[in-house]
């Protein structure tokens, strides 16, 4: 068993002020007994303002919010998923990375994730997203691996497309990190079942720390997100739900229930070819 915490944020467009906010959060967890913090999508903040995000982003081994959330994990001891951090890139098209990292209780980076699924949608006349305009997606699958199970890192929109989970837990994934910064239209309607049944499928843990609330900024339009960072149980229980205002969800985690999920119905071994219609 161990205890996890779920962080969730409201950010705007100031990386510094969200860093303070992660860090009162990351410290609180800890001295509530989290072994494992989670922190969501665009832990650094949210734009609008491509211009803006331009200017206050930086390079991976340049971000102050990197470096300081490693700094804390070495001092604490703890594993520390950065859900996802927004970095500038050498792509020559000038794209972004958004990009997931698990620290060790050491400051050290375990791996590294790039969302490989872009947000392109049109979820209202007034709620268009086109997240491939600023973003180049990823295109490897990670698991990492630590002490107490190994880790498939996803983010976000990752969670529409089933494929990647299923290859995540058949190549040993146990638990299944889904940061999310999740639109409050979308997340009222799927958020917990697509968790839910990204859990059941797989028959995983599904962590899932959100983004919640209005993210204001200046000189944009701001968005809103749905908050609700979620705990899945491999058999699809909710062991947790953080509600809607910005703070810490705890959880103990009994990781033997992993091997009884898919013993009792063990789905990862019975995949079949088939020929597309």
């Amino acid at each position: 068993a161990m205890r996890i915490a779920l962080i969730q944020l409201t950010v705007t467009d100031d990386p510094v002020a969200n860093l303070a906010a992660t860090l009162g959060f990351v410290r609180q967890a800890h001295a509530e007994g989290a072994e494992f913090i989670l922190t969501p999508e665009c832990t650094n903040g949210l734009w609008s303002n491509r211009a803006a995000q331009k200017a206050l982003l930086r390079l991976e081994e340049d971000d102050a919010t990197l470096a300081a959330l490693r700094d804390e994990a070495g001092k604490l001891g703890i594993w520390l998923l950065i859900g996802s951090l927004a970095l500038l890139t050498g792509d020559s098209d000038g794209r972004f990375a958004n990009r997931s990292f698990l620290i060790r209780p050491d400051a050290s980076i375990a791996a590294r994730y790039d969302k490989i699924h872009m947000f392109d949608v049109n979820v209202s006349e007034t709620e268009v997203y086109r997240e491939s305009a600023a973003f180049r997606p990823g295109s490897q699958a990670v698991i990492a691996q630590t002490p107490f199970a190994p880790i498939g890192m996803t983010v976000c929109y990752d969670v529409r497309f089933a494929t990647l989970y299923r290859k995540l837990a058949q190549g040993g994934a146990q638990i299944i990190t889904v940061p999310a910064a999740f639109n409050h239209i979308t997340g009222a309607a799927h958020w917990e079942t697509l968790l839910r049944a990204r859990a059941i499928e797989n028959g995983a843990f599904v962590l899932a720390p959100a983004q919640t609330g209005f993210h204001a900024e200046a000189g944009g339009k701001g968005r809103r997100t749905y908050g609700h960072s979620l705990a899945i149980a491999p058999w699809g229980e909710v062991l947790a739900d953080g509600g809607t205002d910005p703070g810490v969800t705890l959880v103990d985690l009994d990781l033997t229930q992993v091997a009884d999920a898919r013993g009792r119905v063990p789905s990862l071994q019975h995949d079949r070819g088939f020929d597309a219609p």
